[in-house]
């Protein structure tokens, strides 16, 4: 039976980054090689020396939107408001969140637009909102109101809202929804996307909405459902056919990021006991939850960061380490890298585990 206390490490609290490398590509990378057993410390631009040839990487192309608000009671109070964007779907009338403070149903909270959220209900520690205006209208309310929803372990932050919102985004984001950022991708510059790309190193592109199942504190009772909360994912006819090639053809398949590896496992089809794995282009939500014992069928490695204690995040990489035979595992990783002083969370240092 996994426990959570067996994921759990001390910090020290200087090695949280609390703002991205700069150029993006000149953060430290640290590598596993899981067949020899070997750990290697490189800058990130390099990564290309240490990934198979030819290979596949996959990235999330999801767009963090600026999700979080701080809006204005009846009384003239504040409240800060985080809008599950991710999950607000086509058709939808009510909007998920979650706030600061205690707030009651029927309650309006406003934009200094005029335009207001009615509280409709609360399920546990979410709340449903009630716009007054219509979807597009919502959508460009964030852009002027509100602010790149950074994780709440940044401390101090100095950057303007401006540089936040690049900074906080992949090179490679197309698709708005978020409210997080797939952080693996943050280290990619489009200069070191052409060099892999001369070295046979190519790319293909998917896309989950990043939300709660990825970033929220997990319990027990994850393990008893073997779920996260519920994100969208979509996989389009072009990439699923790259996906397959390279699988077919035994190139090594690296997603870039625990959010795309999510989303290649959710996809996973096997039409009979005797065929390979595949993807299969798909346009659906997930709630997979990868922990210690899975058998991966589609990656045979992953870009990462290094993730906060305790999470679904460090679980998926220990499975992923277990599932490859590797003689150490997070914990082991993570005392080194600790050791040598690399950056840590979502603007850290990064980690290719082959």
């Amino acid at each position: 039976m996994i426990s959570l206390d067996d994921y759990n490490y001390h910090l020290p609290e200087g090695l949280i980054a609390n703002e991205p490398a700069s150029p993006r590509d000149s953060a430290r990378l640290f590598v596993y090689d899981t067949k020899t057993d070997k750990v290697h410390f490189d800058v990130f631009r390099n990564i290309d020396q240490y990934l198979p040839k030819p290979s596949l990487l996959v990235f999330n192309d999801t767009k963090v939107v600026p999700a979080r608000l701080w809006l204005s009671k009846e009384t003239g109070g504040k409240i800060e408001v985080l809008l599950m964007m991710n999950e607000f779907r086509p058709g939808d009338i009510s909007i998920k969140g979650v706030v600061d403070r205690k707030i009651l149903p029927g309650a309006k909270l406003f934009f200094k637009s005029g335009a207001h959220l009615e509280v409709e209900r609360q399920e546990e520690q979410f709340f449903f909102f009630n716009p007054s205006v219509s979807k597009g209208s919502l959508w460009s309310l964030l852009e002027k109101e509100g602010v790149t929803p950074i994780p709440p372990y940044i401390k101090g932050n100095t950057m303007s809202e401006h540089t936040l919102r690049e900074k906080y985004q992949s090179i490679l984001a197309k698709y708005p929804a978020s409210i997080a950022a797939p952080t693996a991708s943050l280290h990619f510059t489009d200069r070191l996307l052409e060099k892999m790309k001369r070295e046979h190193i190519t790319r293909t592109e998917v896309t989950l909405h990043v939300g709660a199942g990825t970033f929220a504190p997990i319990d027990e009772q994850n393990f008893k459902s073997k779920k996260l909360f519920a994100e969208y994912l979509d996989i389009t006819k072009e990439s699923a056919k790259k996906i397959n090639s390279a699988k077919a053809a035994g190139i090594p398949i690296i997603p870039v990021g625990t959010t795309a590896m999510r989303t290649l496992e959710s996809a996973a089809i096997q039409h009979s006991k005797v065929e390979p794995w595949s993807v299969e282009q798909c346009s659906k939500p997930t709630n997979i939850f990868i922990y210690p014992p899975y058998e991966f069928k589609i990656a045979d490695g992953l870009i990462t960061n290094f993730h906060v204690p305790r999470s679904s995040l460090m679980l998926l990489v220990d499975a992923l380490l277990k599932h490859k035979r590797a003689k150490r595992d997070i914990l082991a990783l993570y005392d080194i890298a600790i050791r040598e002083k690399f950056r840590f969370y979502s603007f850290g240092d990064g980690m290719l585990i082959i």
